[in-house]
């Protein structure tokens, strides 16, 4: 019997171009056995909790509980709405079935400290390129430090503040969220803009004909699932490599990348950005 012989390296596929941005298809007919839900499958499906670590909360941490048999994938940068206060999630993460885990978090929404809701829900959008890049160089750099998945949460809460600014989005709690609200038409025009190529496991985005990032996951279907919060997130706006890569035992299920000019990309003291932070940032 002949055998078949798997690509397990990613090839370029088709270039779709809207505007600003272009995505370059990877293909591969790889797929990692894993079997795992999605943040948002798991969620809509009332199949996990996610909830503050207690009713004091705590910033940089969130606790998940999975009543699933199964797995579920949390993607670095999703975000996590209600509760005391909206999230981010720091790093690309494997919830093990039927476990109650410990994930780590940074702060979108800087001016709440109050309950919303006793759990969080997905709104299912990821933080932009930009910040995700960000927030990766800080996560990269706790790690060698401290070994923990920390972001800093104050460059998080001003560069969240700094896209509110420059995109006239700015909100009374200086969440997140409200940016997407506000540019959600011109979101969805790109989202609209581009499709699904057959045995696609991941993408290149470009912005300005510059690399803003590459998301690759270990099969086809679960790449699909998320395609169109990717492509939201690099819309939003754009930038620079570092990132993050997850593997259950010898399968890579999720790699994340950046360049690096996204990473540098700081906003200096003296700028519009430090009036909200410096006053509200005494909460924490």
């Amino acid at each position: 019997m002949k055998k078949i012989r798997m690509n397990t390296s990613p090839k370029l596929g088709r270039r779709q171009s809207y505007k600003n941005l272009t995505v370059f298809a990877l293909l591969s007919d790889y797929a990692a056995n894993a079997d795992c839900l999605t943040l948002d499958e798991a969620l809509s499906n009332s199949l996990i909790d996610v909830v503050e670590m207690d009713e004091d909360g705590s910033v940089p941490e969130l606790k998940v509980v999975n009543r699933s048999d199964r797995m579920v994938l949390i993607l670095d940068g999703e975000e996590l709405v209600g509760a005391k206060q909206n999230r981010i999630v720091n790093t690309t993460i494997l919830v093990a079935g039927n476990t109650t885990t410990v994930i780590p978090v940074s702060c979108v929404e800087e001016g709440r400290w109050s309950y919303k809701s006793d759990k969080f829900h997905s709104e299912k959008r990821m933080m932009s390129s930009k910040l995700r890049a960000c927030k990766a160089k800080q996560v990269k750099s706790s790690l060698k430090r401290s070994g923990k998945f920390q972001s800093n949460q104050a460059e998080i809460w001003d560069g969240v503040e700094e896209l509110a600014f420059d995109l006239d989005a700015a909100s009374p709690s200086m969440a997140m969220s409200a940016i997407f609200q506000k540019e959600a038409p011109a979101i969805q025009k790109y989202a609209k803009q581009f499709e699904l190529t057959e045995s696609q496991v991941g993408a290149v985005f470009m912005i300005d004909g510059r690399v803003a990032g590459v998301d690759c996951f270990g099969k086809a279907e679960t790449f699909a699932k998320v395609f169109e919060k990717l492509v939201q997130s690099y819309a939003l706006d754009a930038d620079d490599s570092t990132g993050f890569a997850l593997a259950h035992g010898k399968q890579v299920l999720h790699v994340s990348l950046f360049t690096k000019e996204a990473e540098n990309s700081r906003q200096t003291p003296g700028s519009r950005m430090f009036r909200f932070s410096d006053r509200m940032r005494r909460r924490f």
